[in-house]
């Protein structure tokens, strides 16, 4: 017997046999543009769900929806979200937010519809990935599943972002933060001696500056007289005003500030000023006159990798296993050390450029002495305790 003939607006509904599937069509206008039919389909292994599919199709399309529910995938989402949804953040940001992607995302749940993703998915994927990144890598990867899945939303690419509803869980603990022992700061120092690399070291143990704020220094920044026949005398300084962040800003506008340099950064940096000036004549017409204070072997900048090279060669020298320290870590050193010697926590957050204490207990907490005997001693003042009597005989 024949199959019930289905009403006028339901669409069409039959079997493929090329693809064994079920297809619902249906016919939801006409293109202004050309005059054509428009047509939406859905494709099903049973006629449910093929009808389901062309339900949600035209939905979709009666809402709105540029392009067919169910036909972009999460990595099409990620995909245009990293070409375009990034407009104006630095190359190391983007190439970052790419090495993310293509390595916990786009593996997992590229191939996944965008508009059939659940939550549960999402939070399957999130638990399997809390097992090998840290708390803070597996929130920057969610990140961005969340807003590429939120930018496709605001594209009409899909109804809901089902991200938003997943909550993060705890991932691995990240690399702990460390210092050198002063013993251990004294080594490095002494194996950096004779090497390119020793005024660098110098200035970032001595000083506290970031690392990305000793590779944008420029020698206009720097003072090494002072005044000391003026009262009170003004020492040798630098004055951190620039890092290697995109637009060359500090990180906070409290991390610009002007330090005071212990003789030892002053000897170092003179130093670095006679070695760029045989660099400059060594290398001729190829040199390029950055006004940087630390550059290349032809004046140029130096990256990252330059800087964590040459640190472990030094540290490697130093009797230290280079793979266990990083050129960040000497600007910790620099905390613990100088929190060891006695400087409050308000001096330290004014020497590393801090807004407030909050930030440097915070970042430092295991490089500054836990020792808070303020308290104890006031107390003692008041309530001096009593002589201790004298045992009966």
């Amino acid at each position: 017997m024949a199959g019930k003939r289905r009403e006028r607006g339901e669409g069409a509904l039959y079997w493929d046999e090329a693809r064994q599937r079920y297809i619902a069509e249906m016919d939801v206008g006409y293109s202004a543009a050309t005059g054509k039919r428009i047509r939406r389909r859905g494709v099903g292994k049973t006629k449910p769900e093929a009808k389901a599919k062309l339900k949600m199709a035209v939905d979709a399309y009666l809402a709105g929806l540029k392009v067919d529910a169910g036909r972009t995938t999460v990595a099409d989402a990620v995909k245009d979200w990293l070409e375009f949804g990034l407009n104006g953040r630095s190359a190391r940001t983007v190439e970052k937010n790419r090495h993310l992607c293509d390595g916990h995302i786009v593996p997992k749940l590229g191939a996944r519809k965008l508009a059939d993703l659940r939550a549960a998915e999402v939070d399957r994927w999130l638990a399997d990935r809390a097992k090998v990144l840290s708390t803070r890598t597996l929130g920057e990867t969610y990140s961005c599943l969340n807003r590429a899945v939120r930018r496709a939303m605001a594209r009409d690419l899909v109804q809901r972002n089902v991200v938003e509803l997943c909550d993060l869980p705890k991932g691995q603990p990240g690399r702990p933060s460390k210092s050198l022992t002063q013993e251990q700061a004294a080594a490095v120092v002494k194996a950096a001696e004779g090497t390119q690399f020793y005024p660098y070291v110098v200035l970032s143990l001595l000083t506290g500056l970031r690392t990305e704020e000793v590779r944008a220094l420029q020698w206009d920044r720097v003072d090494l007289d002072g005044k000391p026949d003026a009262d009170p005398p003004v020492p040798a300084s630098v004055s951190v005003w620039r890092s290697v962040r995109e637009g060359g800003d500090t990180k906070t506008r409290k991390s610009r500030r002007t330090l005071a340099l212990p003789a030892l950064c002053v000897h170092a940096l003179q130093l670095q000023g006679e070695w760029q000036q045989g660099a400059a004549k060594r290398a001729g017409d190829d040199w390029k006159d950055s006004g940087l204070v630390f550059t290349s072997e032809v004046g140029t900048e130096l990256d990252a990798a330059n800087v964590r090279r040459a640190f472990r060669r030094v540290v490697k020298a130093a009797g230290l296993d280079e793979k266990e320290w990083t050129p960040r870590e000497m600007r910790h050193s620099f905390v613990s050390i100088a929190s060891a010697l006695g400087l409050t926590l308000e001096q330290i957050a004014d020497l590393v450029g801090h807004a407030g204490t909050a930030v440097t207990e915070k970042v430092y907490r295991h490089q500054l002495r836990p020792v808070l005997k303020h308290g104890a001693e006031a107390m003692d003042l008041l309530f001096l305790a009593p002589p201790p009597k004298d045992e009966p005989s």
